[in-house]
């Protein structure tokens, strides 16, 4: 007999977690985010409402939980960026694939939703820069410090600041909507950080 703490129960809980947040997904990318709801959300997955507020406290926790799915690890393996020992080559890569999020109508809805509410909940953008920006910028700074020792940056570069100069241009033309995000702007701002930051 089953004490409801078993595999199965567990198995249940990662199923509805998993319905929850495929569901937020499916809501944000299809409906005016104000319109999104927990109990649009519960409804959605087929659970009740009290169920989404056990595991989070509220609608931004639910949707940023379900941005950091999409980027979880599955084989257990820390983040990391290619390194082929040609920084261009894969800065472009990287910067490529940023753009072909940020230009996907699912994701971009997905991400202009927790950026709305990180920018007006603290504990929410603590949580954003811990789990997610985080490890992703400290990925990065360990591509760009193994750049720096080969000799391909200059060697008093500031890799924050190198990390700034590619991301914020594009981050800013999304977030304002004031150009088009392509792979050739992408190659535009390596380009630019490499000029300013090579050796």
């Amino acid at each position: 007999m089953s004490n409801g703490k078993g595999p199965d129960h567990s198995r249940r809980k990662e199923r509805s977690r998993q319905a929850i947040l495929a569901a937020t997904r499916a809501l944000v990318a299809e409906e005016p985010y104000e319109k999104v709801t927990v109990e649009a959300i519960a409804a959605a997955a087929g659970v009740g409402k009290q169920t989404i507020y056990r595991r989070w406290p509220s609608k931004s926790a639910v949707v940023f939980a379900a941005l950091l799915a999409l980027s979880e690890d599955t084989d257990g393996q820390s983040v990391t960026l290619p390194d082929t020992g040609d920084l261009g080559t894969d800065l472009k890569l990287v910067m490529r694939a940023t753009v072909e999020e940020f230009t996907d109508p699912a994701f971009d809805r997905l991400i202009r939703a927790v950026n709305t509410e990180i920018s007006n909940d603290a504990a929410l953008a603590a949580e954003y820069r811990q789990k997610l920006a985080g490890p992703l910028d400290e990925a990065k700074r360990t591509r760009l410090r193994s750049a720096q020792e080969a000799g391909q940056l200059h060697v008093d570069a500031d890799l924050d600041l190198v990390l700034e100069v590619l991301y914020a241009p594009l981050f800013q033309r999304w977030l304002h909507r004031s150009g088009p995000l392509t792979a050739a702007y992408a190659d535009s701002l390596v380009d630019a950080a490499l000029r300013a930051f090579g050796p």
